[in-house]
């Protein structure tokens, strides 16, 4: 991997910076699947934002432990380069995914948040504030509280994500099993973090932590002045029940792209209110932050929840999208007759694309089309000439679109610029892939090429990586909802 002078990395360790989707990822954080997960049950998964319960040892073991590796062999090699036959050793291979044991992994270039949360609670003020809040939240006794705050920071922070104490395995309080997809505990905006507000009651003591890992782990010390909080509208406890929902502000991080330096794309959706992307506007406006903002409403359906189910970037010049929501979606589909008996529905059913810039009033363009604004991004924004590639979901074939847009067709991770990760069972999706010139590979197969030295991370090139997802894919959500990247480099 190329070198980096020690002065620069030390002087970034501490600092966030992401002002594009397909640059170079040098940091991110996650959250590896913890027990929680395994206590999700049927009667409670729609409660807990689940479409079904998973099997934990299978997700962890056969499924995002290859996540972790690859993440690594991309960011912190010396972790894991020629290791992963004693890494997979079937009596330690926990230890080495583990917060809190000795032979976890630690890298701080893929950060796991439980690691953090276990570092913060060693400071007995904050510790004593966090679990206070938590307590305070889920409503638990006095005498619960006092048990958690005897706990040693490992244990307490294993306690607070599970809900379950780890001495005689007793449920205190519901887990929080969406912590796996880390995208939406913040939104890295160039070297700002903006905090997520939950839409689901089920995510709010995730957003608790998190804010008490932004504002007081050492780790964002430096970027400490420069976390974005959003609140609801002035005296809304003053306001009528119909006017507080509509002033409410939601967002998750699944709803926000930085596609530029001077260009964040944000989402309107199920999780993610229209009132908050007019607060974030003027906040990332009045902080000069960007110069332009996209806004995408798109249909409020548990089947594309944010707006990166729908579209993701693979390169400056490719992307993968739905079709059925895209300008090809439109020419399969004749809609004289619909667009007049659906004429109510449609504020809240069709796709909407408008643009503001800062130096302007109001709106200053719309686009029809999902392409249209992509193949403004590309060329305009990032210097693109010629054609702009599409890759659709499903290869565009019915039904395979939808049904493979479900299982996060849609939603990848750019290790760097035409480098992604997704999902192996979406095999019409790698199709298209193939079509547009990409090599598709197992994440298994890939990682014994790197250890076997057959390959380099630095010489893959226009690759979709796929992952084993038989369970993974039941959480609804893909390699970039479980992943919040803190530093990308620019696009090379």
């Amino acid at each position: 991997m190329p070198a980096y002078d020690q002065e620069q990395e030390t002087a970034i360790c501490n600092k966030v910076m992401v002002s594009h989707e397909v640059g170079r990822l040098r940091r991110l954080l996650v959250h590896s699947p913890d027990s929680g997960l395994g206590k999700v049950t049927p009667s409670k998964a729609q409660d807990w934002l689940f479409e079904d319960i998973v099997h934990l040892d299978t997700m962890r073991r056969d499924e995002y432990d290859y996540f972790t590796k690859l993440l690594l062999y991309f960011l912190d090699p010396d972790r894991v380069a020629g290791k992963l036959a004693a890494i997979d050793d079937p009596i330690n291979r926990r230890n080495f995914y583990k917060p809190g044991h000795p032979q976890f992994h630690g890298s701080d270039r893929v950060v796991e948040i439980q690691q953090l949360l276990t570092e913060l609670l060693q400071d007995e003020v904050v510790r004593t504030k966090l679990v206070a809040s938590i307590c305070a939240v889920e409503n638990v006794s006095y005498s619960v509280q006092e048990a958690l705050l005897m706990m040693d920071a490992t244990l307490l922070g294993r306690t607070l994500i599970s809900g379950t104490t780890p001495d005689d395995k007793r449920m205190i309080f519901a887990p929080i099993p969406n912590l796996i997809f880390a995208r939406d505990v913040g939104i890295v905006i160039n070297d700002h973090i903006l905090l997520n507000k939950p839409a689901r009651q089920a995510r709010m003591r995730e957003a608790l932590i998190m804010k008490y890992i932004f504002f007081n782990h050492p780790y964002f010390e430096s970027c400490r002045r420069r976390v974005i909080e959003l609140a609801d509208s002035k005296h809304h406890f003053l306001h009528h029940d119909k006017d507080v929902d509509y002033k409410h502000v939601t967002l998750e991080g699944g709803d926000f792209m930085m596609v530029a330096p001077n260009h964040l794309v944000v989402g309107i959706s199920e999780r993610t209110t229209a009132y908050a992307v007019n607060q974030v506007i003027k906040a990332v406006f009045d902080r000069e932050l960007v110069d332009k903002v996209s806004v995408i409403r798109i249909p409020k359906k548990r089947d594309y929840m944010h707006i990166d189910t729908v579209f993701t970037q693979v390169r400056r010049d490719c992307w993968v999208l739905l079709g059925s929501l895209s300008k090809r979606g439109v020419e399969l589909e004749t809609r004289e007759f619909y667009r007049t008996l659906a004429e109510e529905a449609l504020p809240n059913h069709e796709l909407k694309i408008w643009q503001f810039e800062r130096e302007k009033e109001g709106k200053t363009k719309e686009f029809a089309y999902l392409e249209d604004l992509l193949t403004d991004i590309s060329q305009n924004d990032l210097g693109v000439e010629g054609e702009v590639a599409f890759v659709y979901s499903g290869n565009n074939e019915y039904p395979f679109g939808d049904r493979e847009q479900w299982t996060d067709s849609c939603n990848l991770l750019a290790l760097r610029e035409g480098v992604v990760v997704g999902y192996d069972r979406n095999d019409k999706t790698a199709e298209a892939f193939r079509n547009v010139g990409f090599d598709v590979i197992d994440a298994a197969e890939l990682l014994h090429h790197f250890e076997i030295g057959m390959l380099t991370p630095d010489a893959v090139t226009n690759t979709l990586i796929m992952l084993p997802s038989a369970e993974l894919s039941r959480a609804r959500g893909g390699s970039r909802c479980m992943s919040m990247p803190l530093w990308r480099e620019a696009p090379e």
